[in-house]
C-alpha cells in the first residue's frame, strides 16, 4: 500500500477545504454587514414568529410515515442490488437461497406495513 496511490484523494481534499476556506474568508471580510432587528432573530427570513415554537407540535401520524418512508427507501436499496445481483447467484448454484432470504426480508417488511396500516399509521386526518 503505497502512499502514491492515495495522492490525488488527498489533494482533492486539500483543494476542497481550501476553496471552503477561501469562500469563508472572502465572506466574512468581504461581504456586506447590516445587521438589523429582524435579520438576528433565529427565525427564517427574518419575520417574525406566529407562534411560540414549543406551542406547535407535529402530530405522532407524521413521524410515523416518515419512519415508513425511510424504512421501504431502505428496503429498496437492498433490493435493487439483489435483483441485478440474482442472476450470478443462479448460475452459482445460490439461487433459490438467495430467493428465499429476500422472500423472508420482504414478508418480514409486508408484515410490518400490514400492522401499521391496521393500526391506522398511514391514514392522515
Amino acid at each position: 500500500m503505497e502512499i502514491a496511490n492515495y495522492l490525488p484523494l488527498i489533494l482533492l481534499v486539500l483543494v476542497a477545504v481550501g476553496v471552503v476556506g477561501a469562500i469563508i474568508f472572502l465572506a466574512e471580510f468581504f461581504g456586506p454587514k447590516n445587521p438589523t432587528r429582524e435579520k438576528l432573530m433565529p427565525y427564517e427570513s427574518g419575520s417574525d414568529p406566529l407562534s411560540e415554537p414549543q406551542a406547535s407540535r407535529f402530530s405522532v401520524k407524521f413521524y410515523m410515515v416518515a419512519i415508513s418512508f425511510i424504512l421501504f427507501d431502505l428496503e429498496t436499496v437492498f433490493v435493487i442490488p439483489w435483483a441485478m445481483s440474482w442472476r450470478e447467484s443462479a448460475a452459482l448454484g445460490h439461487g433459490f437461497y438467495s430467493f428465499a432470504v429476500m422472500a423472508l426480508f420482504l414478508t418480514i417488511l409486508t408484515i410490518g406495513l400490514v400492522y401499521e396500516w391496521s393500526q391506522g399509521g398511514l391514514e392522515w386526518d
